[in-house]
């Protein structure tokens, strides 16, 4: 069903109910999402992004229900990715002659998706295309999280479509912050940044500071994904800062797989420690959590202790990807620490060590590795563990 945001501004997207997993299996949505994209009626007939392509019956009907799709003047596309992009090739079949516009890098992501010859047009920072009673401006948005992100400005009704910025994967059947519970609003909003935003959170503080000088009169900003900000919109910008300055909240997560519940005694007498010191703690088993939201907790909390009993001269399986993850998603301002048990060689606390270094993440202290089943010694030595990471915190 489309919701008319403003006058002549249409919400012509689709909540996707049953969604689990995105980008393949790399992102778990317990709470679903929604691939949302505009028409804006005026003297020109604009389309500002598409929505997966399961979808795309379902698009083209939400459009027709307000225009014949061959009016339209100018597609906008802020950024290629299918989930994005995926209805767009079926749209095009409608309004052929429709202008493209894209960033300038989209101007190579989006014909090495579909292999078009569509009529792009370009546009860089501070480009504008008048419609009629409103302007299109536009704001390059360069790994904000793709290399040809782009936010599209609508002027008069004075709204923002960032995209992928500013959203969450929250399927829901409103269209506005205001009317949605506001606890699972801001967790999935944190959920969205933290395992897909994190590493490009320089990018994402130059960017707002380069918005914000702009002084637009922002009233709404209407992501790609979840619900749209009305009430205070501008309160997810500055959350945005918040995030990307990854400060970090004065907790710690303890992470960990077993065999033999080794591990999971040590894990147990580290949070003893943090918990002795005053320091929040979660400890989650790696091979039956949801790794997105292991990682959320790890955004949130200032320490990050991790341990695995040593298989093949390294840490278990499970315990791998959660490693890769830290990697990769450039966590700032953390502690670490490692544990481990081990039979024949102490590897797996080594390699967790390793990562931890490669990292940038400093150590609050050496790690605690357990020969076989962890004595009541090295139970105390975890705790001592867990304290000297909350007084590092």
């Amino acid at each position: 069903m489309i919701t008319e945001i403003k006058k002549g501004v249409y919400w012509v997207g689709v909540v996707d109910w049953q969604l689990r997993h995105f980008h393949g299996h790399e992102l778990s949505t317990p709470r679903g999402s929604a691939y949302s994209a505009f028409l804006v009626i005026d003297d020109k007939k604009v389309i500002i992004d598409s929505v997966w392509s399961p979808f795309t019956q379902e698009y083209l009907d939400n459009i027709r229900s307000v225009i014949d799709p061959a009016e339209i003047d100018i597609v906008v596309s802020n950024h290629s990715e299918p989930d994005h992009s995926g209805a767009l090739p079926a749209l095009m079949e409608l309004c052929p002659n429709a202008t493209v516009i894209v960033s300038r890098q989209g101007a190579t992501s989006l014909p090495g998706h579909y292999h078009k010859n569509w009529n792009l047009k370009p546009v860089k920072t501070g480009d504008r295309i008048s419609i009629g009673r409103r302007e299109l401006l536009f704001i390059e948005a360069t790994m904000l999280h793709w290399p040809d992100s782009m936010f599209t400005f609508v002027t008069g009704d004075n709204i923002l479509f960032p995209n992928d910025a500013f959203g969450q994967h929250y399927a829901t059947a409103w269209r506005w912050n205001d009317q949605v519970d506001q606890g699972e609003l801001f967790y999935e909003a944190q959920r969205y940044y933290a395992n897909i935003i994190t590493p490009y959170s320089t990018h994402v503080t130059k960017k707002i500071n380069e918005i914000l000088a702009m002084n637009l009169p922002i009233e709404m900003i209407c992501p790609s994904h979840g619900v749209f900000w009305r009430d205070n919109p501008m309160q997810i910008v500055h959350k945005y800062l918040e995030y990307a300055a990854q400060k970090g909240e004065r907790r710690a997560v303890v992470l960990y797989d077993t065999m033999w519940n080794a591990t999971r005694h040590m894990a147990e007498a580290i949070g003893e420690g943090l918990a002795s010191a005053g320091v929040d703690y979660k400890i989650f088993h790696l091979a039956v959590s949801d790794r997105n939201e292991v990682l959320t907790e790890i955004f949130k909390s200032r320490g990050v202790i991790l341990g695995s009993p040593t298989l093949n001269h390294g840490v278990l399986p499970s315990v791998a990807p959660i490693m890769a993850d830290i990697k990769g998603l450039h966590f700032l301002n953390k502690v670490g620490a490692a544990f481990g048990s081990y039979g024949w060689a102490n590897e797996s606390v080594k390699a967790i060590e390793e990562l931890f270094t490669q990292c940038g993440i400093p150590l609050a202290a050496p790690g605690v590795a357990a020969k076989w089943q962890p004595t009541e010694e090295y139970l105390a030595k975890c705790r001592e563990l867990g304290k000297a990471v909350a007084e590092k915190i």
